[in-house]
């Protein structure tokens, strides 16, 4: 893997740990997506086909940083969502730096229309949470409540400020967001996402899949400074992050 931007060398492990490392000065939302390089998000219905072992060594590290995983339901049962579960050297990084070995599954739902014996709950390492509304019906809180902590913010659909800060409350302040594009959609609707890293397959999809936001009507435009461009496997791996006001 080579570091091009802003400066062309080589990176090892311990300087790719650091072109990711967050400001744990303050609360963030991360962002992670892989997309073609015409912006399709998804190669025969899923992501997977756009990765590489690059994308997913960043997927990994991103996962190491994070104090908790946030993901839509329909990503979770789409894409075959297994439980997080790190490799012992992150296990032991996290450790080190006075983090919580396992970040907890932070899963939102509409509708709550998951599976509870789904393996990313039933088998999570942490107890997971599940974001929803009012709206969700109560039969559906009542059997995630078995796996999941259900908590609920927002009458139609989930507000996502007042659950990002009831999370930091309980030193969740790292948020990690893998996904789907209606929950990419919501939080840049909300102006919730502060740092975004996006890998482009060198792959051209054609037309007929989605981008990586989704949802209703666009927000105002909010600009994100460059942070890194790396590349390996013919992909390119950028961070971007909010831009100073």
């Amino acid at each position: 893997m080579r570091l091009l931007w802003p400066e062309s060398r080589p990176v090892d492990p311990d300087a790719l740990i650091g072109l990711y490392a967050l400001d744990r000065s303050r609360p963030a939302v991360r962002v992670n997506f892989v997309s073609s390089l015409d912006g399709a998000v998804t190669v025969m219905g899923a992501s997977g086909g756009l990765s590489g072992p690059a994308d997913k060594l960043v997927f990994g590290m991103l996962r190491m940083h994070c104090d908790a995983l946030l993901v839509g339901a329909g990503t979770v049962r789409n894409e075959g969502y297994h439980a997080v579960r790190l490799d012992p050297e992150r296990r032991r990084w996290r450790l080190e730096h006075g983090l919580a070995e396992y970040p907890p599954l932070i899963v939102v739902s509409q509708a709550l229309n998951l599976n509870p014996a789904h393996q990313a709950l039933a088998e999570a390492p942490v107890r997971p949470i599940v974001l929803t509304s009012h709206a969700a019906p109560e039969r559906n809180r009542t059997a995630l409540a078995e796996v999941a902590e259900v908590l609920v913010f927002g009458e139609n659909e989930v507000d996502f400020a007042a659950a990002l800060a009831e999370l930091r409350g309980h030193g969740l302040g790292q948020v990690l967001c893998e996904g789907g594009p209606h929950l990419m959609g919501a939080l840049t609707a909300a102006d919730l996402v502060d740092d975004l890293c996006l890998t482009l397959a060198p792959l051209l999809a054609g037309p007929g899949a989605g981008r990586i936001t989704a949802g209703g009507p666009s927000p105002a435009p909010r600009r994100l400074e460059l942070c890194h461009v790396l590349a390996a496997d013919g992909m390119l791996l950028t961070r971007y992050g909010r831009a100073a006001q």
